[in-house]
């Protein structure tokens, strides 16, 4: 894929003014991993949308949509999706090792540390802090991605609060719910795009 053809975002979208270079991937994915303590979807959101702009809200929940349905961690298929569309495959690899190199060493020696002091109450408490943070960074990350479903008109908020009831409130088995609502939203969409 050419770097000009990789500046060109699909769905009619404005290019690109700037397309990353395979070194800004590989910076921009390091520094989510960095600041990403807590999960790092709310950074890559903030990074891609907010900051660089590299896409818009949509184009984020889109691409984030189709990386739950691929097989694997749901962030590490966004950053193999986008590193691909910037700069082709090598962008992808560029985005992927960016994104999982510091990571990799960062839990080895957090498992090393966990065998040997997990019992110490301190860092039970500290285990319990951290899990609040991140439920708050992922509830407000929840709620920026949600936004631009819910200020369309059309099926897509029935969809997502169909899916969130069945799921969270129902306890209804994920597969068997997304194998009935998945193309369902399909068929909505379609049917609400022709209109």
């Amino acid at each position: 894929m050419s770097s000009s053809a990789a500046a060109q975002p699909p769905n009619g979208a404005p290019p690109l003014a700037h397309a990353p270079t395979h070194a800004e991937l590989f910076l921009a994915f390091l520094r989510i991993t960095i600041s990403g303590f807590g999960g790092t979807l709310p950074w890559t959101r903030r990074m891609f949308v907010e900051e660089k702009k590299w896409m818009t809200a949509e184009e984020f929940n889109d691409v984030y949509a189709l990386c739950q349905f691929l097989p694997g961690p749901n962030i590490v298929n966004l950053t193999a999706v986008f590193g691909s569309r910037m700069r082709g495959w090598t962008g992808a690899v560029a985005a992927w090792t960016g994104f999982l190199v510091f990571p990799f060493f960062l839990m080895i020696a957090a498992g090393v540390l966990y065998a040997q002091y997990s019992d110490v109450a301190a860092l039970q408490r500290v285990l319990g802090g951290l899990a609040a943070a991140a439920a708050g960074l992922l509830i407000a990350t929840v709620i920026k991605m949600a936004a631009p479903l819910f200020l369309k008109l059309g099926p897509a908020p029935l969809v997502a609060l169909a899916t969130a009831g069945a799921i969270g409130l129902m306890r209804w088995p994920l597969v068997a719910v997304l194998a009935v609502l998945a193309p369902v939203s399909i068929m909505l969409a379609w049917w609400w795009g022709r209109r």
